[in-house]
């Protein structure tokens, strides 16, 4: 007796099996509302992040080990699609006690005596914020860095007059596919019914009509006319005499 053959499950041809989505990104930047939005949107598609020094930023890119990365400008762009999101806030940290922690923001003329240290050459912020603890010098960082780290023995204060540094999102031009596109529209705050989102344009069942329960429409016999014509229908104003009818 043949075997019962099996009824296929329908899937989503756009999206295609096993596929995953990696990302990096760098220390300041919170994904979690991307992450969240992915996971209420795209639950078929597991979603997995990582965070990378600056340093590698790119790396990640090159090697393979993401298919986006958020990343801090300038980078070298070629070969990769970038799309700037947000300009973050620069910040002076300086040891605890420095004079800048009485000021809610101080300016960068203002601070021409003091020492800056180069973060890049110490190795990153978070090694670069353990020495201005010590006292050796002052350093500027964006806001969202210096607050991830949050070492201690440190005072950070906005600053004004200083260049400003940008997140972006990168991604190698010859991979973009539907699942990157719906992960860039919801980094870019598209809802899930812009016609921009590749899961917003797959086509939906179409739902059968609903069976009419009413049965075949029953015309009403017609009833004769039970009064007589209004008399005064289409005299003038005041033709009506007066008195008993």
């Amino acid at each position: 007796m043949p075997a019962e053959e099996e009824t296929a499950q329908p899937h989503d041809e756009s999206v295609p099996e096993s596929r995953e989505l990696r990302f990096a990104y760098v220390a300041g930047v919170t994904p979690g509302k991307w992450i969240r939005r992915w996971e209420e949107r795209m639950p078929d598609v597991p979603l997995h992040s990582f965070m990378s020094d600056e340093g590698a930023q790119l790396a990640v890119l090159r090697d393979g080990s993401a298919d986006l990365s958020f990343v801090r400008l300038p980078v070298e762009r070629e070969g990769l699609s970038v799309i700037p999101l947000y300009e973050e806030q620069p910040v002076v940290v300086a040891p605890k006690g420095h004079e800048i922690s009485v000021f809610e923001e101080v300016a960068l003329a203002d601070l021409a005596a003091e020492t800056f240290l180069d973060v890049a050459a110490l190795g990153g912020p978070e090694q670069a914020l353990q020495v201005v603890a010590t006292g050796a010098g002052l350093a500027i960082l964006p806001m969202s860095v210096a607050r991830h780290f949050n070492v201690k023995d440190t005072v950070a204060r906005k600053l004004t007059g200083a260049p400003t540094t940008e997140i972006a999102l990168a991604w190698p031009s010859d991979s973009t596919d539907a699942v990157i596109e719906e992960f860039i529209g919801i980094v870019r705050g598209r809802t899930a019914a812009s016609s921009r989102q590749p899961s917003a344009q797959q086509e939906k069942p179409k739902r059968e009509p609903k069976p009419d329960r009413r049965g075949p429409a029953v015309k009403k016999p017609k009833v004769a006319q039970r009064y007589a014509p209004n008399p005064d229908k289409g005299r003038g104003k005041g033709s009506r005499k007066k008195g008993k009818r």
